[in-house]
């Protein structure tokens, strides 16, 4: 990303539904070196803050509905949940979880786009979001995989307001000139049964001794490390439950 806070618009948390929070945990603090708090109150169903020392960076949570996939999802930042929502349906997406006030922290809706792709809406109260990004072990970028480049393009257009940085076979999302995530199409070499999705990467200081630390810890990796244009490295890993992450370099060059 080109920018190291939250910023309108731009994605503001990460968060992984699992089958197994407890796996999960130990996974990403074996990883990452992320410090788990599990919200103690009844109401808040097992909602689990993951840290970087004393700073919320993503969540984990327990499968909260029939046949939903353990993996990662992603929120933007919006003024205003019911006004974002409502440009979803204008745009042609679907609403997916309606606007629901999230205790004091703000208020929330997941929604997805023509192509499937789902992701949350989230405007801030109490709780802003990720409170490092681009820094080691922190989100570092977001990118879209689709089955419909035009019309993934026409929909984040008209719902963010997103700039798009069209290159060849990939595309680059931005706000204000500042690219936050990219844009890729899902091919052939994808069975039918990948749909539209939205993958983050997160930012570490070594790509490579990142995957042989997820290795060791029962990680696979799905694709690289490999150099990208530019000399930035990535990969693409599945944790043990399933759930695909990215890892990049950290910095605000991407």
């Amino acid at each position: 990303m080109k920018y190291d806070k939250v910023v309108t618009g731009g994605p503001c948390w990460v968060e992984l539904g699992t089958a197994d929070p407890v796996a999960a945990k130990e996974f990403y603090r074996g990883l990452f070196g992320w410090r788990a708090e599990t919200d103690p109150r009844p109401e808040a169903g097992g909602y689990t803050m993951l840290l970087r020392g004393e700073e919320p960076v993503a969540a984990l949570s327990p499968l909260y509905a029939p046949g939903q996939p353990t993996a990662w999802g992603v929120s933007f930042a919006v003024p205003d949940t019911d006004a974002a929502v409502a440009a979803v349906s204008r745009a042609g997406g679907r609403l997916v979880v309606e606007p629901v006030d999230v205790l004091d922290a703000g208020r929330f809706a997941v929604a997805a786009d023509p192509t499937g792709a789902v992701f949350a809406l989230w405007q801030a109260r109490a709780f802003h979001g990720a409170a490092v990004i681009n820094e080691a072990v922190s989100l570092g970028w977001v990118e879209l995989h689709t089955r419909d480049v035009p019309a993934a393009t026409a929909f984040y257009r008209e719902v963010f307001g997103w700039s798009l940085n069209a290159g060849t076979g990939y595309s680059q999302w931005g706000i204000d000139g500042a690219d936050f995530g990219g844009m890729t199409a899902l091919g052939e070499e994808f069975g039918p049964e990948v749909p539209s999705h939205w993958l983050p990467y997160f930012a570490v200081a070594d790509v490579d001794a990142t995957v042989r630390r997820a290795e060791g810890l029962g990680s696979r990796a799905l694709m690289g490390p490999m150099d990208l244009a530019g000399g930035r490295r990535i990969a693409v890993l599945g944790d043990p439950q399933g759930a695909a992450f990215g890892v990049c370099p950290a910095g605000t060059d991407g």
